[in-house]
This record gives C-alpha cells, structure tokens and sequence, in this order.
C-alpha cells in the first residue's frame, strides 16, 4: 500500500487517550494490511515514499507505534498494522547523560525521537563487529525489541568511560550502569 493518504489513515486510527506513554502496541493484533511505503534510514532519519518527513512531532507520533515482530518492522493501530523498511535500527541514540561513577554509574540515552533510555539489565548495550571490516556498531535495546543504534559521537563518549574488567580469563573493555557491565571490546 503506498497510496498518498495513507500515513493520514494511520494517524486518524491511533487513540487519544488522556494518558502519556506510548501505546500499549504489544497488546494490538490487527489484520495485516500490506506494506506502506516508509523507511527509516540509519541515521534515524524516517522517510515516506522517498521524500523525508520533516515534522519531528510526526516522526515522533509514527515512532510511538512501532513494532518489531521477528525481523520485520510495522506500524500498528488498534485496527491495522502495515509493514515499512528500517535499514538498521529504528532509533539513534543521539546524547548521552553520565551520573556517578564504576559499578554506580548510571548512562542515560536519548533518541533521535526524545526517548530517554537508562543502560541497565533491562536496556543493555551491545556492540556487534562487521564480519569484513570489524567496525564496531554499538546498540541499545530502547524497548520491546526496538533498538537505537549508538550515534558515533555517543560511542566515544562511552569508549573514554570504559573501564578494564576480567570476563572468562579475558580483558575487556566495557562502561557499567544501574550496576551492569557492558563489554564495549576486548582490551587484548
């Protein structure tokens, strides 16, 4: 489905309910209506039939419906759910705010949307390697099987926070918060 009014349909579809917070999607199970011509690029920029979505309160409204069920990505509503594409991951972790320090250290994220993330066990941070290049991509689970690619900036900030810690007979580098370790990379 990639006709011009559909974005409006969805919209027009989402509750209005008095309550702050996202929308409970997970309890949504809607018929599947086809895909909708939106992407979201790896920068966390969305796009909708090619042309960018500039209204953040738009982006942000679309984000709060968002659902990965598997490898797949879809807006879903009370009464529909249509697939879209996500290049990487749906959100990018754009600023980070650092509390305390060592096993006491509190991280906290913000998105591309203005969703504020705490690391801990229930958002962990996790670093994947290209196969080829071995470049680092660092991710925060943000909920629900929704992920924020860390911003490269982000990720420096949390390289000079690392610290060295023994796991498994090896050294690694990793950042602690809400009293969790995150191995950013090994230090040998």
């Amino acid at each position: 489905m990639s006709d011009p009014g559909k974005a409006d349909e969805l919209l027009a579809q989402i509750p209005e309910g008095g309550r702050k917070g996202l929308p409970p999607v997970h309890l949504w199970n809607p018929p599947f209506c086809g895909d909708i011509d939106m992407r979201i690029a790896r920068d966390g920029s969305w796009f909708y039939m090619g042309t960018p979505i500039g209204r953040k309160a738009l982006v942000r409204l679309f984000s709060g419906i968002l659902r990965r069920d598997g490898d797949q990505y879809f807006l879903v509503t009370p009464v529909e759910k249509v697939g879209i594409r996500v290049d990487d991951a749906p959100f990018v972790a754009v600023s980070l705010q650092v509390e305390g320090r060592g096993e006491d250290q509190l991280l906290r994220f913000t998105t591309q949307v203005g969703d504020e993330v705490e690391a801990g066990a229930e958002h962990p941070l996790r670093v994947a390697l290209d196969a080829e290049t071995q470049e680092p991509a660092p991710y925060l689970l943000v909920r629900a099987n929704l992920e924020a690619l860390i911003h490269r900036n982000v990720f420096y900030q949390l390289v000079e926070l690392a610290e060295p810690r023994l796991i498994d007979g090896r050294t690694w580098l990793g950042v602690w918060s809400r009293g969790a370790f995150f191995p950013l990379g090994p230090q040998d």
